[in-house]
């Protein structure tokens, strides 16, 4: 399926979201004032390596394969997010990792996940409802996109996307976590819906330490109206 036609058909019923006129025009915004322009894999010899190995929990999907969809958005709200996501195989040269499943989920404008709740973890029970989680199937040029919301924050985290790429027999080839721009989630995190700054900096978070730079999305464009867009090329062996 063309993208263009992709994007059409996963906008329909989108429902609650926030700013949807305009997550399609979010995709060719590259002059937007909010932007954030990283790197794409590639070391400066032009040589790629391996994206950063990290935790899956505390809050992983459980049924996958039963969350085969585009648009993720379900009756959440929040300023809407388009997914870019490529995957590249190390072993291959670089090349595009086609026909391999790429698995996302993140928390919602108050920072809670589905699936999960009702703990001290979690007071808010959402352990019977699925939202902000999804599997694509990436195509010929390794790619997968996703229609969702910027996710908020929880205590002690940075805000953040989780992802996990997988072969066509569901076996785990890498667990890693997807970065924002502190920039644009401070100018997200002042509308409706969210609940201020993030209590913990990109700097400051345990997960993201060691790796800030090689977690960091390659590209956040848009704006609070349109939307945004997040690029980010991840790197399997």
């Amino acid at each position: 399926m063309k993208r263009k036609d992709f994007l059409k058909k996963g906008i329909v019923g989108i429902g609650t979201i926030v700013a949807l006129p305009t997550v399609v025009n979010a995709c060719s915004k590259s002059d937007d004032n909010n932007s954030q322009n990283g790197d794409t894999g590639e070391n400066s010899n032009g040589e790629c390596s391996l994206s950063p190995q990290e935790t899956k929990g505390p809050f992983p999907i459980h049924t996958p394969a039963e969350l085969v969809k585009a648009n993720i958005v379900s009756d959440r709200s929040g300023v809407a997010l388009l997914i870019n996501i490529t995957v590249q195989d190390l072993s291959e040269n670089c090349e595009a990792a086609s026909g391999v499943y790429v698995d996302i989920w993140h928390c919602d404008s108050d920072g809670n996940y589905s699936e999960y709740g009702g703990t001290s973890m979690q007071s808010t029970d959402y352990t019977d409802v699925s939202f902000l989680r999804g599997r694509q199937l990436t195509d010929v040029n390794g790619q997968v996109s996703f229609i969702s919301i910027y996710p908020g924050w929880y205590m002690g985290r940075a805000p953040h996307i989780h992802v996990e790429i997988l072969d066509k027999n569901e076996n785990s080839l890498l667990v890693t976590q997807i970065a924002f721009p502190e920039n644009i989630s401070e100018d997200v995190y002042v509308t409706e819906n969210y609940h201020g700054s993030a209590d913990t900096s990109n700097n400051g978070d345990n997960v993201f330490s060691d790796s800030l730079d090689e977690n960091m999305a390659d590209s956040v464009t848009g704006n609070n109206t349109d939307g945004y867009t997040l690029n980010k090329t991840i790197i399997i062996s």
